[in-house]
């Protein structure tokens, strides 16, 4: 199989994806970024964000992450993320209000902690709806 590479995403409490896929992209800190087979070497922090692959048992999937970390060596890819989940288990509904009320938050926040803290629930909830737009 020289056109794939070995994908594991695990979050603390689960694996969530062990198998050959033929492509992935992920949500770095700085920006999305894409693998293929022969990838060089990379350690990465990941962003909140939509990470998505191609090429397993069940074609394309795509999962909200928010936070962690990505290792690239040999042909094999390792996702340590904070929490992940599949689009198809996430509520848009619940998502929504999650953003709705983040936004709240960043309005009336008077401390730099408050502003973070909604900062980080509103990156989480968009994760979310995007991944349910790429779905």
């Amino acid at each position: 199989m020289a056109d794939t590479f070995q994908l594991e995403i695990a979050t603390p409490e689960q694996l969530l994806v062990d198998e050959q896929v033929a492509s992935a992209e992920l949500p770095g800190k700085d920006g999305y970024f894409g693998v293929l087979a022969g990838h060089a070497p990379l350690l990465s922090a990941l962003g909140a964000g939509v990470l998505s692959f191609e090429g397993g048992s069940g074609g394309r999937q795509v999962l909200a992450v928010d936070g962690g970390f990505v290792e690239v060596f040999e042909n094999h890819v390792r996702v340590l993320a904070d929490s992940a989940e599949y689009a198809r288990q996430i509520n848009g509904d619940a998502a929504r209000r999650e953003l709705e009320e983040a936004n709240q938050k960043l309005k009336t926040a008077h401390e730099t902690e408050e502003s973070e803290a909604a900062l980080r629930q509103a990156e989480r909830a968009q994760a979310r709806l995007d991944a349910l737009a790429r779905a």
